[in-house]
């Protein structure tokens, strides 16, 4: 089979594999689309994981069962070849204290499983474990959009972290696919939205789904305006660099979150006025990946057409041009790229 291989930020190649072998309960996905995740194009990220066979946000088809006993999802049905299906590269194991608290990401079976090789495969390993995180997508709707419930679902947890509320003013810093979806799937949840970016392209693509856009030098003046100058009561902030979170502050209300949706370089400070965010008891808080109970949650808007790929406004690649996908990504030239392995974007 072929996959795409990242052997660094600027190497991309397509090669041969050999289609994974099954052990009990684990599945075989045919893949039929995969987009690439921005975290990819962190170079200090991603150079550390390489090489590696790109894409953990796959939909697909089972195409076989392994041996004995049957693979079940979370309610215990047993999956079958020809299921619809979106598999989540990590999966807790349900029985921790970290389960136990719904801190999915810091459980230590969800951190040591994925799916093999990785999505940008032409067929992938579902391990066991996983198969409780692994989801059948409705019949309607294209594989590009089932390929977005894992981004999608990293967004659900970003606005639950942020306890974003009906009626809540959300401001989204930063309008790349996960700002798009963070604006998308806020206006959903009945707030009003703001988004802030430099690119005036994705602040029409904001302002089209129903946010409020300004660049990042107006949105400060924009927000207190529509605000009664309180300011914003959550502010999602995408980009993983300081400057961007020093801004957030200053533009929540009092008592309101900032969520650091991005992480930062290892070793790259954050400095902020302690005693601002104590009187004014910010909270400040991280928000990192998803878990199952966050992937259920993104299906449902998806399957709801509150976030789609044509919405998003994604480009669509074949396999053999997933470098060139990766390098536009990575060059900002397009917002959401999705591979797709069947013309027809459906199946």
């Amino acid at each position: 089979m072929r996959a795409a291989v990242l052997y660094d930020v600027d190497d991309v190649r397509i090669e041969e594999r050999d289609v994974p072998a099954l052990a009990e309960g684990d599945l075989l996905v045919q893949t039929r689309a995969s987009g690439i995740c921005t975290g990819d194009v962190m170079g200090w990220y991603v150079k550390r994981k390489a090489p590696l066979v790109l894409g953990h946000e796959p939909a697909g088809v089972v195409a076989a069962l392994g041996p004995g006993a049957p693979a079940l999802d979370d309610d215990g049905v047993p999956f079958a070849p020809g299921d619809r299906v979106f598999a989540h590269h990590h999966a807790p194991c349900f029985a921790c204290a970290a389960c136990a608290r719904e801190d999915y990401v810091q459980c230590p079976t969800w951190r040591a499983t994925k799916i093999v090789p990785g999505g940008l495969a032409e067929y992938f390993r579902v391990p066991a474990a996983n198969g409780r995180d692994t989801l059948r997508r409705p019949g309607r709707g294209s594989c590009a959009d089932g390929a977005l419930v894992e981004p999608l679902a990293c967004v659900m947890k970003s606005l639950r972290r942020g306890r974003v509320r009906d009626g809540d003013a959300v401001l989204v810093i930063g309008l790349g696919v996960m700002g798009l979806m963070h604006v998308a799937a806020a206006l959903d949840r009945g707030a009003r939205v703001f988004g802030s970016d430099f690119n005036e392209t994705r602040r029409t693509l904001a302002a089209k789904l129903g946010a409020t856009v300004a660049h990042p030098d107006a949105i400060g003046a924009e927000l207190r305006r529509a605000t009664e100058g309180r300011g914003a009561d959550v502010v999602i902030c995408g980009p993983g660099a300081p400057g961007p979170l020093r801004d957030a502050l200053p533009l929540t209300a009092a008592g309101g979150t900032v969520v650091m949706f991005t992480p930062l370089e290892p070793g790259v400070a954050f400095d902020f006025d302690a005693n601002d965010l104590y009187f004014r008891d910010l909270h400040l808080v991280a928000s990192y990946s998803c878990g199952p109970n966050d992937t259920r949650e993104a299906l449902a808007a998806i399957a709801r057409g509150a976030v789609t790929a044509e919405r998003l406004g994604a480009t669509f690649y074949p396999l053999e041009e997933a470098g060139t996908a990766y390098a536009a990504l990575r060059d900002a030239k397009i917002v959401k790229p999705i591979v797709t392995f069947d013309p027809s974007l459906f199946g």
